[in-house]
């Protein structure tokens, strides 16, 4: 955008975006300002300081052992990049991927830390009192949560978007933050997958809403859980790609060899029952062959 010529034709822009509100006394900037551009969201007041996201960083796997709390005080603009790299740089490092590719590897890819962190900040309910984003992570996984329940189902995260905050959302968006379009979710998915990690998991509590991403596991070790999750992510991933996910594509997903090919069989059974997917019924009828589709297609 072309830089206005005259104060007056700065603060019209401000005010026509919602960042300062004209007042008897003059102008005042809009709380929608201070959350996104603060340097110091304490000195605003106490209410959108308590909104600042906040990582904490456990020793093991549970929250006995606290080896970091670090409270934010940013504005999500200004503080997002410093952000995701601290929570980045504190991941442990990921072996498998290293010993594929022999580089260093964190264990979470920076990606999907991104757009989980955008996603928790943009859709968080702001009329939870008392509550921020929190980011926690474990030895064996990162949890990023935020305050309020989700307008649309968990199961329907990676095609379908509702946001809860739309002038926030827009903002951010055009501040590169976040896209605004509903692909945040699959390009988690897609992380994990090429990362080789379990798939991702979207849980809904009383007040609030989790995304917990998981260390690498074999897949042998995997739970059936875990397993069928991975089945229906990556069937949705699949058909949001325009494609029909196979046993073939899912032994790729989970990084085995076609002498799984009646295991992965097992999981796609399992993943039917939950009612999660169905067979393309428009492709071969050959168990073989089969070409699979999420419920909701």
């Amino acid at each position: 955008m072309p830089y206005p010529t005259s104060r007056d034709g700065v603060l019209e822009k401000l005010s026509g975006e919602g960042l300062i509100v004209r007042t008897p006394e003059g102008w005042s900037i809009s709380n929608l300002a201070a959350i996104l551009l603060a340097k110091r969201l304490d000195a605003f007041s106490s209410s959108l300081a308590r909104k600042a996201p906040r990582v904490v960083i456990y020793e093991g796997i549970d929250k006995l052992n606290t080896r970091e709390d670090k409270p934010g005080n940013r504005g999500y603009a200004v503080g997002f990049d410093s952000l995701v790299d601290f929570v980045h740089s504190a991941a442990p490092q990921n072996r498998f991927v290293e010993q594929a590719i022999r580089e260093e590897v964190k264990m979470f890819p920076k990606q999907a830390l991104r757009e989980l962190i955008a996603n928790a900040l943009v859709h968080q309910d702001f009329l939870v009192s008392g509550a921020s984003v929190m980011i926690e992570m474990y030895a064996d996984r990162i949890e990023i949560s935020n305050p309020g329940i989700p307008p649309i189902r968990v199961e329907r995260f990676i095609d379908e978007y509702r946001s809860r905050n739309e002038r926030l959302a827009d903002l951010m968006r055009r501040l590169g933050i976040c896209e605004e379009k509903g692909s945040g979710v699959d390009k988690v998915v897609k992380a994990a997958e090429v990362f080789q990690l379990p798939a991702p998991d979207f849980r809904v509590g009383d007040h609030r809403t989790t995304a917990i991403l998981y260390a690498h596991q074999d897949f042998s070790i995997m739970s059936k859980a875990d397993r069928i999750r991975a089945c229906y992510q990556h069937c949705c991933l699949m058909y949001v790609s325009n494609q029909s996910m196979s046993n073939q594509s899912l032994r790729e997903r989970f990084g085995v060899s076609e002498a799984k090919v009646a295991t992965v069989s097992l999981v796609i059974g399992a993943t039917k029952e939950a009612k999660l997917i169905k067979q393309d019924e428009s492709e071969t009828s050959s168990t073989r062959y089969a070409r699979y589709l999420p419920f909701w297609a």
